[in-house]
């Protein structure tokens, strides 16, 4: 592939040189206008020149490379294809670094990460284990936990299992659901480990759903959900909160209008949609201390960008 891209760029230039000059450029100045153009960057001509010297046809041999320019090259792999060029590079691939990288890319807290020195275990085992737990947890998620607790993975907690479930994103949703229904411990630390300063209020509850869905039916547990949501936001935005007169009662009762408004404009079913005269209407009734100008802006931000609950 690499003689093939050089051969393109080379005629390339000998046509070009012949439409400007009426004569074809020797391949000695070809090259040496294909360097000149590739100065400051890599020079191509060089490695492929290289590559064409020793008739490699197939990928270039990483060993060759300097230390740190064949590490950020197998950074960008997943542990599946780390492993398998493990088989070609095994001291390169089974650099600590790498499985470093690709453990807290993946599970971006774990109590373990905090000591010195993993006990009789390198971050390429570590990945196994978490890959392991990961699944289990997907499977049954009180399981799960206790995996990674007998294994010293995560320390008996709320809060650290809280940062653990917040950094991670291989775990099963509906089971993370029924999970943090039952351990209402962890789901207050979870709450906490979200920032909605700033935030208008849609996007926040956006954020925080795509942490911790919100169930399909409405029941205790959503309502638990929007009443833990609307004391953080108060707490993160207490200016905003104090210059709109949003309480948590409020912001409770603005949150189930976006709800029910995602639900209505989203619906295929529903034919005759809410307008946003109807909606801030509905919501003024029930949230009287809230500007019309303000409602108005959440009904705005519900139509254009879509349901706060996806």
């Amino acid at each position: 592939m690499g003689q093939g891209l050089w051969r393109v760029a080379r005629n390339q230039q000998f046509q070009q040189g012949y439409i400007d000059n009426n004569f074809l450029s020797t391949e000695h100045d070809s090259n040496m206008n294909h360097r000149r153009h590739t100065q400051g960057g890599i020079d191509l001509y060089q490695l492929l020149k290289a590559r064409r010297g020793k008739d490699e046809q197939g990928f270039i041999n990483l060993e060759m490379l300097p230390p740190e320019l064949s590490l950020t090259i197998l950074s960008y792999l997943n542990a599946t294809d780390l492993c398998l060029a493990s088989c070609v590079w095994q001291n390169l691939a089974n650099d600590e670094l790498l499985w470093q990288g690709l453990c807290k890319s993946t599970w971006g807290h774990c109590s373990i990460y905090n000591k010195r020195h993993l006990p009789g275990c390198s971050y390429r085992n570590l990945y196994m284990v978490l890959d392991e737990g990961s699944l289990t947890f997907n499977a049954n998620p009180h399981e799960g936990i206790e995996y990674f607790l007998s294994r010293g993975i995560l320390d008996d907690s709320p809060k650290e299992i809280a940062k653990f479930i917040f950094y991670t994103r291989t775990l099963n949703w509906k089971k993370l659901r029924i999970y943090l229904d039952e351990r209402r411990d962890v789901l207050d630390e979870l709450v906490t480990l979200h920032n909605f300063s700033n935030q208008f209020l849609p996007n926040a509850l956006r954020e925080f759903f795509r942490h911790i869905h919100a169930p399909e039916e409405r029941g205790e547990y959503l309502e638990t959900l929007i009443t833990k949501f609307s004391h953080r936001f108060c707490a993160c935005n207490p200016s905003l909160a104090r210059d709109l007169g949003l309480s948590p009662d409020a912001v409770y009762v603005l949150c189930y209008s976006l709800i029910l408004l995602s639900i209505d404009l989203a619906s295929p079913h529903v034919k005759n949609k809410m307008s946003k005269r109807e909606f801030i209407r509905n919501t003024r009734r029930a949230a009287q201390n809230i500007s019309e100008e303000f409602v108005g802006h959440l009904y705005d931000n519900i139509y254009l960008i879509g349901h706060v609950a996806v």
